[in-house]
């Protein structure tokens, strides 16, 4: 079944449906990771977008059940070179092929990727359209009618309406993990499952609240830390969150993780900015400008903190070396620090998973 990729500036690309049949809406973005496709298509960062992997071959070793990051396939449309069609993997349950179809997700192989990804790292992300049942006229018709990806409050449709407590998933059974010394509070602005394992091991139990739960709410669930989870959007629009995390600056031990640390920047003070094309995948290098370390690293955001207008009690502990942007902030006197990027990883590598034992330490006098 043939399939178009249309861009808001005009530029098409035809290839082969790999997905589901029908029309579908975002803003497209590009990944440069070579491995971890079932983590990106299932971590909530990616809503309302269509991603585009910039590796050649996907989909080798299949699907299986402990590798999803939420509960349904996030992305609004995908895009590869070339799917491979002879998955072979000991885990696997369903080919990616099967995997995309049954999530209803619009997707497409066959289109030069490495030409899409240089047109938006010239031009910048942009929205598009995917199809396999309209025509180009067609299609730019209905694409100049849907909103801009900068208009939707996608957190909203990503996080949990309700609290609920961590109780493990096919990776980490609660029953397999050390017993909890600490309580900590996980806002769900678009969690990746990841990130609760990852407390969890660090001998938390873990509450998870939803992304409207206001600094009263945190604190009725009477946790010895707070973890502001990564999500989609700008977070500009998330007015509510940034005031409960302002009002809860003293009182608890924060930690902020890529959407949550731009929140705390804005909360501090600081302004956000939308990056040109946005950083994507699991190789970016971050630069400690404490200690001179540099780490290789996951991210998923569009966003980054423009920290001129920072309040003096916060400095710039990290910042990224392909752009000098902000890449973690960390309160002078307060137990309260944040990283742009994913130290749980689900895909990438580990560096930074230590910051999760740094946060945890900061409970034991909390």
């Amino acid at each position: 079944m043939r399939a178009i990729l249309l861009l808001e500036d005009g530029t098409a690309f035809e290839g082969e449906s790999i997905g589901a049949a029908g029309t579908t809406f975002g803003e497209a973005v590009f990944a440069t990771a070579m491995t971890g496709y079932q983590e990106m298509l299932t971590d909530p960062s990616f809503a309302g977008q269509l991603l585009t992997l910039t590796y050649p071959l996907v989909g080798n070793y299949g699907v299986n059940p402990e590798d999803v990051e939420s509960s349904k396939i996030q992305v609004e449309g995908f895009i590869v070179r070339e799917l491979c069609e002879e998955p072979s993997n000991w885990r696997m349950g369903l080919s990616l092929r099967e995997y995309l179809r049954q999530g209803g997700i619009v997707s497409m192989q066959g289109i030069d990727t490495r030409a899409l990804t240089r047109h938006l790292r010239v031009r910048g992300v942009m929205m598009g359209a995917m199809s396999t049942e309209l025509t180009v006229p067609e299609l730019k018709a209905e694409l100049d009618k849907a909103p801009n990806y900068g208009q939707i409050n996608f957190v909203e449709r990503v996080s949990t309406t309700t609290a609920y407590a961590w109780a493990g998933d096919e990776c980490s059974k609660l029953s397999d993990l050390p017993p909890p010394k600490h309580h900590v509070a996980l806002v769900d602005m678009g969690i990746k499952r990841n990130i609760a394992r990852c407390l969890a091991k660090e001998s938390c139990r873990v509450t998870v609240l939803p992304h409207n739960a206001t600094a009263h709410d945190v604190l009725a669930a009477k946790p010895d830390g707070v973890v502001f989870s990564p999500g989609p959007g700008d977070p500009k629009m998330l007015t509510g969150g940034v005031e409960a995390m302002r009002n809860l600056i003293g009182k608890l031990p924060i930690m902020g993780i890529c959407l949550g640390h731009q929140m705390l920047g804005l909360a501090l003070g600081g302004d956000t900015f939308k990056l040109k094309f946005g950083h994507r995948g699991a190789n970016h290098p971050v630069k400690n400008l404490l200690t001179g370390k540099v780490s290789i690293t996951a991210q998923n955001h569009g966003y980054a903190v423009d920290p001129e207008k920072l309040s003096n009690d916060v400095q710039v502990e990290r910042i990224n070396l392909n752009d000098n942007t902000v890449e973690g902030l960390r309160h002078k006197t307060l137990p309260i620090f944040s990283i742009q990027y994913h130290p749980e990883a689900s895909a990438g590598p580990l560096d930074e998973g230590y910051l999760f034992r740094e946060f945890v330490g900061s409970l034991e006098g909390s």
